[in-house]
């Protein structure tokens, strides 16, 4: 990889609204007291109302603590996704007890030791240790997987409790119902599919655009139907076909997926076929590209010449006992893009052809986004003194300082509607938010020709020529061209830079990558490294608050590609970094009248990441 740093690129004004498109803000992976290891972890009274209520920006109660939290800012649109397997039966065992009567005697056993594993589970103050007891212990992926045993000795002591999930489905969907208000505020009815074969995350997130009569005409695929994804993909088929409705599946956490998510074969092993790429494409249009348990841009050791690779890492598999983090190609979304373009040479489509998101993935039924309102991945990880590390004998592993306060999906439609949400992210015209609710627009063409970048109509401009982020750009001749413009967050801290990633394949077939400074703030000049100095610093360590004297506003760059070379396939995205600012660590530190949280930064520099533009040329 090489960094090119374009110290010519023009510097233009703030942008306008697109005509046609509005600019939406939401979370598609939310958790409520619904899901098993959210209410095993001391979520008991917040369910799908307390999560619509708070991001239609309502104050609510939160369900550890009993204080009043509220989002600084509403949220436009919301999937509760609430996980498929055992769907509201550890909250149904602790509410209502467990009936045996009408079980044989193993499924009597099982549910009576469910009862007494969860209220042990509930006596526990350690949430992270108690919420990693419950996961499967590290293992063979694909003689796992064929062996279909993917939930852990623990959670097989759960009885499948079917009404209970029948039930908890149904309610659900009416509740998603109730709280949509078309235009103002969407709900979508989702669910989290939650494959873990051999400890390696290969978890979805559906959605449907489909009302609650259509889902309960169903109930949700999950693990214990099957952990293959292409399984996944085969049931939203039929039921697609059956109720009319169209569905999403979209993949999170694969910095730990153990290589598995972005593989180069099927989970089975088994070469990647038409069909598969098919159905691949359809329902998986995106990827959760940041969240709670950290970011899957790009890693350090795939990256080296990355000087911001290194962001929010999350290096623990998802397993009771540490085992060593290695990061695989397999795991990022930056290498599986470049992947992609090996895989469309070999099979003549691009498995990986997807655009980016953020979400949360909190279980606190919150979606907190801000570092300062950050109420952590499980509710008894909410307040400091219970955020700090206590591993036995110093064993590496997760602590309430590790979660990311991270992140948001903004979506570029043409109204706030389940529909046209859908379709923007079928088109895949969304981008990826650390938090901040930084405002970007991606563009790319042959030629822009002419353009007002401070005309109303500059998305029409924009895309008469061109396409916008998630669009694939064919070239008669010459290189391509970007323009890209970002907005800082109204109540938010400044920019640094906009970057533009590139990806292609060289005259060898090599996967190869650059990152290009395309624009940035103040009078700073490139190095003799051609690297950008960094933009400095101004958090006051002692109360969190940021001077924001440095950085910009606005950042905008209509840039073409000096270093394109014919009849290569390639794609690019835009990275926006942000100043630092104080993370959610640092300002518990201070809150605990210490001088550091642990090991962990004090600062951080949150992004926005554009889904790429695909480039092809004749």
């Amino acid at each position: 990889m090489r960094l090119f740093t374009l110290a010519a690129a023009l510097t233009l004004p703030l942008s306008v609204a697109a005509a046609d498109r509005q600019l939406l803000w939401g979370d598609t992976h939310l958790h409520t007291s619904y899901s098993p290891d959210a209410y095993m972890n001391n979520n008991h009274t917040a369910d799908p109302n307390t999560a619509y209520r708070f991001a239609m920006g309502e104050p609510v109660i939160h369900p550890y603590h009993r204080a009043r939290v509220q989002i600084a800012t509403p949220l436009d649109f919301l999937v509760v996704s609430d996980h498929a397997e055992y769907l509201g039966v550890i909250r149904t065992i602790h509410q209502q007890g467990v009936d045996t009567s009408g079980l044989g005697l193993w499924d009597s056993l099982k549910a009576r030791v469910a009862a007494w594993y969860l209220n042990r589970a509930l006596d526990q103050r350690d949430a992270m240790r108690l919420f990693f007891e419950v996961l499967p212990e590290p293992g063979d992926v694909r003689a796992t997987a064929a062996g279909e045993e993917g939930l852990g000795d623990n959670a097989s002591i759960l009885p499948p409790m079917t009404q209970a999930s029948v039930d908890t489905w149904r309610s659900q969907a009416e509740l998603a119902d109730q709280y949509y208000q078309p235009g103002v505020f969407t709900t979508f009815i989702g669910w989290e599919w939650s494959s873990m074969p051999g400890a390696a995350n290969l978890h979805r997130v559906v959605l449907t655009d489909g009302d609650k009569t259509t889902a309960q005409t169903y109930q949700p695929f999950s693990l214990l139907d099957s952990m293959y994804p292409e399984d996944l993909w085969a049931w939203l088929e039929e039921q697609s076909a059956a109720t009319g409705a169209r569905f999403l599946a979209i993949p999170h956490n694969s910095n730990v997926s153990k290589g598995f998510m972005f593989d180069t074969t099927r989970l089975r092993g088994t070469p990647f076929d038409a069909d598969y790429i098919a159905l691949r494409r359809k329902y998986e249009p995106v990827v959760e590209i940041t969240q709670i348990k950290g970011d899957s841009e790009v890693h350090p050791t795939l990256s080296a010449e990355d000087e911001f690779a290194d962001f929010e890492e999350f290096p623990f598999y998802l397993t009771p006992h540490y085992t060593e983090y290695v990061a695989r190609p397999g795991d990022y979304v930056r290498s599986a893009l470049k992947r992609g373009l090996s895989l469309e040479r070999e099979h003549g489509r691009n498995p990986y052809q997807f655009g980016v998101i953020g979400s949360t993935d909190s279980h606190v039924s919150v979606s907190s986004a801000e570092e300062d309102n950050f109420w952590g991945k499980l509710a008894t990880d909410s307040i400091p003194e219970n955020k700090q590390p206590r591993w036995e004998n110093d064993a590496p592993g997760p602590d309430g300082w590790t979660m990311s306060a991270s992140g948001l999906a903004a979506v570029w439609a043409e109204q706030n509607t389940r529909e046209a949400i859908m379709a923007a992210l079928q088109r895949r015209e969304v981008y990826a938010t650390t938090g901040p609710r930084i405002r970007l627009q991606f563009f790319g063409a042959a030629d822009f020709g002419e353009l007002d970048v401070a005309a109303p109509d500059l998305y029409n401009q924009a895309t008469s020529s061109g396409v916008p982020m998630g669009g694939e750009v064919t070239l008669p001749a010459g290189a391509p061209e970007f323009l890209v413009l970002a907005d800082k967050d109204p109540v938010g801290a400044n920019l640094d830079r906009i970057q533009i990633i590139k990806g292609w394949l060289d005259a060898d077939g090599n996967e190869r990558e650059a990152i290009y400074d395309v624009s940035w703030s103040g009078e700073r000049q490139p190095g003799a490294n051609g690297k950008l100095p960094a933009v400095g610093n101004t958090v006051n360590l002692r109360t969190g608050k940021v001077q924001n004297s440095i950085g910009a506003p606005q950042l905008s760059a209509r840039w073409r590609d000096p270093d394109f070379t014919p009849g290569v396939p390639a794609f690019y995205y835009a990275r926006v970094i942000q100043i630092p600012t104080a993370r959610h660590s640092l300002l518990d530190a201070i809150s605990l009248g210490r001088e550091h949280a642990a090991d962990h930064p004090d600062t951080i520099q949150e992004r926005a990441y554009s889904s790429p533009i695909w480039v092809t040329s004749n």
